[in-house]
């Protein structure tokens, strides 16, 4: 198990319920896999609290710490991190930046932006060439609705991509010195520009100045917001759409009306999650399915194994759209640390499956997504297609 830590998506071997395992560095975590379990830590923050979701996997050395320090770097207890009494005020006030009715109200933009695009795309691929699907549909749509929702800094989209892909590497990865530098020199940059756009921006910057009067406080919301609030949903439309190329019955039933968007998402949410795991520690002394957890206990939810279990769903291994359970995965997480994002990242790949399923219909793959080694976090890099003979034929 400690060869397939970073790479739980690929693990397909039975697994106890409760198992011991032990990283690159020799730490021990106690990975948790099945459904009911995992819902139990998630429910309990008293007994594991998220104090260590956003420890650095890899420990970062003096120099790295250095090149962060420099730019004001800091992850106060915020959001995924905070279990003490301020979490529930920030939190409601991120969530009121992604009210339902907020998120709704952009739909139709979003459809219309994204037709465009599976228009352009579908005319390239009549052609006979091959287009990325990540790089030139997925990779950006998440960080422009967000931008539409919340008052975000005005940078370039390509830099923020950059900044919260080598967060997740950074936090996440297993990853050598040389690396973590570099990755720290660009978090680090994006970082001190995030603090001065905080410092003085309106809106949500504001409201969490107002409530919290710490601009430490206001940047660690705002980034983890940048990272959570984005970068997992492209990687999410990545996979789903990847793989969907493999269910053709799935496509049929989507261009006939037979199959509905939301239950193809609910569904791709339990088989391809792009967060696969998450951490807690154990606050006290207790026992978890039979196993005695000590206080201070690493802790790794193992959500993607949790969607794949028996006692959830009648088919735990076979995409099947609207099968009974299949809305309990735990691709958001579940209680009071809840993805705040979940209606927001539902509504965009509704609209996003909904307009390129016709585009994957006789699509053949070129090139699959490919993700690195990472605790917690699918990073795709590309995901090619191209028309099919008869496909191609068969065009306008």
């Amino acid at each position: 198990m400690t060869g397939v830590l970073f790479r739980t998506w690929l693990d397909t071997a039975d697994r106890p319920d409760v198992l011991t395992v032990a990283d690159h560095t020799g730490t021990e975590h106690l990975v948790v896999t099945r459904h009911a379990l995992v819902r139990e830590v998630l429910a309990d923050p008293r007994t594991y609290r998220p104090d260590n979701a956003l420890d650095a996997v890899t420990p970062i050395p003096v120099a790295a710490l250095r090149v962060l320090t420099r730019s004001g770097f800091r992850l106060p207890p915020t959001l995924a991190n905070n279990g003490g009494p301020s979490h529930p005020a920030i939190r409601a006030i991120v969530a009121d930046a992604l009210h339902p009715h907020r998120v709704e109200a952009q739909r139709p933009w979003l459809t219309a932006v994204v037709r465009e695009r599976v228009d352009r795309l579908a005319a390239t691929l009549r052609t006979g060439e091959t287009i990325d699907v990540y790089a030139d549909l997925a990779a950006d749509l998440p960080l422009l609705v967000l931008a539409r929702l919340v008052d975000l800094p005005d940078a370039k989209v390509e830099v923020v991509k950059e900044f919260a892909r080598a967060a997740l590497e950074l936090f996440w990865a297993p990853v050598d010195l040389d690396r973590q530098l570099a990755l720290a020199e660009t978090v680090g940059r994006f970082h001190a520009v995030l603090r001065e756009f905080a410092a003085g921006a309106p809106g949500l910057p504001a409201r969490l100045r107002e409530y919290s009067g710490s601009l430490d406080v206001t940047v660690g919301a705002l980034f983890f917001l940048l990272v959570a609030g984005q970068e997992t949903t492209s990687q999410f439309l990545t996979l789903l759409l990847h793989r969907l190329t493999g269910e053709p019955a799935i496509l049929d039933g989507l261009a006939a009306g037979t199959i509905s968007p939301a239950d193809v998402v609910e569904e791709g949410l339990r088989l391809e999650p792009p967060i696969v795991t998450w951490r807690r520690v154990a606050a006290r002394d207790t026992t978890l399915g039979g196993t005695c957890v000590a206080r201070g206990t690493s802790i790794v939810l193992w959500l993607a194994r949790a969607g794949r279990d028996p006692a959830l769903v009648p088919d735990p291994h076979t995409f099947r759209p609207g099968q009974r359970g299949s809305r309990r995965h735990l691709a958001f997480g579940s209680g009071a640390h809840r993805c705040v994002g979940a209606h927001l990242a539902r509504m965009e790949s509704e609209v996003v499956v909904t307009e390129t399923a016709p585009l994957l219909r006789g699509a053949r793959v070129v090139r699959a997504p490919w993700t690195p080694d990472n605790l917690s976090f699918r990073l795709p890099d590309t995901f090619q297609i191209t028309a099919s003979a008869d496909a191609a034929r068969d065009g306008p």
